[in-house]
């Protein structure tokens, strides 16, 4: 048998071998897990000093389990960071802790109380304090000289939102500019940035709330138990159930009652409402987040009904 010969049949043998096996397609949640993998090894690739916004909500655990999946067995290589309002969930916070603790993480906290004991900021009139984070952020950012922070935005959450790039560059000043956002064709990510600026990577921008439920379940990921159906003292302000606390009191007129909910975001508390549940574990939650026709912030977030353009706003300055 001549070499000819001998490469034709192997060829053939592997046309025959690759039409007889079944066609691989990957799934949407293996897709987005894909994507979200690269982005983040594409900005560790690229950036020097790179950490990740974690607060212990959902958003966040996902994108840290992303983390730890892109660089397993080795530890995630960076940093996260927590811009603390001082008026968050005790139960985010512990969970917060706890994550950390088990991953071996090193967490920089910028906390917005410092700024207001100091006077670097002052309380507002309307008691929410997550417009208040940008300065510490912004300060962290230029203390530790990160030229890159992983955010978990999700461009179904808010208009803002759905017009970021996968990677938005901000300023030196850390503001952005929504007009003037680089092209992102063919899933090319451009870095490029001047000293002083810095980058906000979002692996997360194409999954949808519903996307992120069913990974949760798919990877069996854990969440704070705030997340799931439980009873709750809660009274009702512009058409939400806001958790009766030291940050967040009833005004006269607006009565306290026990009802069953759970948060589909968390936040500062004074500013994220509840909705009324019985979703008390993951399959539900995806039953209950399939059927819903408002997105997460839009239901629970009072800090983005300031003004149609609350969240651009905030954005342009240098919030998340």
């Amino acid at each position: 048998m001549t070499v000819t010969d001998v490469t034709t049949t192997a060829a053939t043998a592997v046309a025959a071998a690759e039409a007889a096996a079944p066609e691989r397609r990957l799934s949407q949640l293996e897709s987005l897990e894909s994507e979200g993998i690269h982005i983040i090894r594409e900005v560790v690739a690229e950036f020097e000093r790179p950490a990740l916004l974690f607060s212990g909500g959902k958003d966040s655990v996902v994108m840290l389990h992303l983390a730890e999946k892109a660089f397993w067995p080795a530890p995630v290589p960076f940093p996260l960071l927590h811009v603390d309002t001082g008026h968050n969930f005790p139960e985010v916070l512990a969970f917060r802790d706890a994550t950390v603790a088990r991953l071996g993480a090193r967490l920089e906290v910028a906390s917005v109380q410092d700024y207001l004991d100091d006077g670097r900021l002052s309380e507002r009139a309307d008691g929410t304090r997550n417009p208040l984070q940008t300065q510490p952020l912004l300060d962290a950012i230029a203390a530790h000289k990160f030229d890159a922070l992983f955010g978990g935005a999700r461009r179904d959450e808010e208009k803002a939102r759905a017009k970021e790039r996968v990677l938005s560059l901000r300023d030196e000043f850390g503001q952005w500019d929504p007009r003037n956002q680089r092209p992102e064709l063919w899933n090319l990510y451009n870095g490029r940035h001047r000293p002083g600026e810095h980058v906000r990577a979002f692996p997360l921008s194409n999954w949808t709330e519903l996307d992120i439920w069913r990974y949760i379940e798919r990877e069996n990921i854990e969440l704070p138990s705030l997340y799931y159906a439980h009873q709750r003292e809660v009274f009702e302000r512009d058409g939400m159930l806001l958790t009766v606390g030291p940050y967040s009191q009833p005004r006269e007129g607006e009565a306290v009652i026990t009802e069953q909910v759970r948060y589909r975001t968390v936040g500062d508390m004074s500013c994220t409402g509840a909705v009324e549940s019985d979703a008390a574990d993951v399959a539900a939650v995806i039953t209950e987040v399939a059927a819903t026709r408002i997105t997460e912030r839009g239901a629970t977030r009072a800090d983005d009904r300031i003004s149609e353009a609350a969240m651009e706003d905030r954005k342009k300055v240098g919030y998340f």
